[in-house]
């Protein structure tokens, strides 16, 4: 390639991101979830249907936005949170594995769908984690086109209906959980060395252990052992550089479109969408099971399953005066459960297709 051809190319990357930056700041106004994965996404899409040349995202910059989320994910981790879970850990335990038999089950009716096969089915379908499981599925053998839309679709659904069933349904109060606590961590230095520091040892220590999808799963282990220590100091992922990786795993999936991949996913969407708000329903109904089973009131144990959506969820149980340490527990539980059954639940499906 001559260096036409080179300025050429460093020019469509950079339009491209310049593109990507400027629709995350469109969604961030219009209050949508994960704005600079959907920003991401929509630039790659446009460009990945527009562009003659294939156009993608450098591996080892994908690879650092593997690890950075997996350090957010980690970071969620402490030792207030593993006490909650402690006198009801039976019972959370098992709505958590229900959580994930409902998600299998809904990736198994996706499947009635043609051209999506068991990985990508199941993988859509799974209640939480969604950037972890957008972020990791290609590499595991998923859709990643498909899966990030239909988990989006559900976190989006969640975020929109979660506030009105709450109060509506559970008799959750806006505003009567008081102002919320500032909780700021030491400041973006300490930050930024918390997130280098796991992703450099997450993902030696993940390769060392040979684990399938190591530039996540080890930074999040990584920091989920800092956090759990002390030694964090309740340092977390700098703002600017969660959204940088959101806005990265956005692109290398939107960059992946084809015309043939929107029509698969446009066929899937009708019935994609009734399985979601089934699978909304279904969680609903292991909320109650949790209630019944542990001291949670019904608004604890709604929120503390609802599938997707943790940070609208953090904020609907501190602001409505739920117990949000409660509903953080049992959420990050499900989220550690789901991302790291990801792997052998691909194995797995992949073996019995093969079957």
């Amino acid at each position: 390639m001559g260096a036409a051809g080179r300025i050429g190319r460093v020019l469509d990357a950079a339009g491209v991101l310049a593109g990507a930056v400027a629709a995350t700041a469109v969604f961030d106004a219009l209050g949508l979830p994960s704005p600079s994965l959907f920003g991401g996404l929509l630039a790659g899409l446009v460009r990945g249907l527009a562009g003659r040349r294939r156009l993608a995202v450098p591996r080892p910059g994908m690879l650092a936005a593997q690890g950075l989320i997996g350090v957010s994910i980690g970071a969620l981790v402490d030792l207030e949170t593993l006490a909650a879970l402690a006198r009801d850990w039976l019972p959370v335990l098992l709505v958590t594995v229900g959580t994930l038999v409902l998600s299998l089950l809904a990736g198994l009716l996706l499947r009635l769908r043609p051209g999506i096969s068991p990985v990508t089915g199941a993988f859509s379908m799974i209640a939480g984690g969604a950037s972890g499981i957008t972020a990791m599925s290609r590499e595991l053998g998923a859709d990643d086109r498909m899966v990030a839309v239909l988990q989006y679709l559900r976190v989006l659904l969640i975020v929109v209906l979660m506030p009105v069933t709450a109060a509506a349904v559970y008799g959750a109060e806006p505003g009567s959980g008081g102002p919320p606590v500032d909780d700021a961590g030491p400041g973006w230095p300490a930050g930024l060395l918390f997130a280098a520091v796991c992703v450099l040892a997450g993902v030696a220590v993940g390769r060392l252990l040979r684990l399938p999808v190591a530039a996540l799963l080890g930074p999040m282990l990584v920091a989920a052992a800092l956090d759990l220590s002390g030694l964090s100091a309740d340092a977390t992922v700098p703002g600017l550089l969660d959204s940088a990786a959101f806005l990265l795993i956005g692109l290398t999936v939107g960059l992946n479109f084809t015309r043939d991949s929107l029509r698969t996913i446009g066929r899937a969407l009708p019935l994609a969408l009734l399985l979601i708000v089934g699978l909304i329903a279904g969680c609903a109904g292991l909320g109650a099971v949790l209630t019944a089973t542990t001291g949670a009131s019904a608004l604890d144990g709604y929120l503390a399953t609802t599938p997707g959506g943790l940070y609208a969820v953090l904020a609907s149980a501190t602001d409505s005066g739920a117990d949000a340490t409660f509903v953080l527990a049992v959420q990050v539980l499900r989220l550690f459960v789901m991302l790291l059954s990801a792997p052998l639940l691909a194995r797995w499906l992949r073996r019995a297709a093969a079957g």
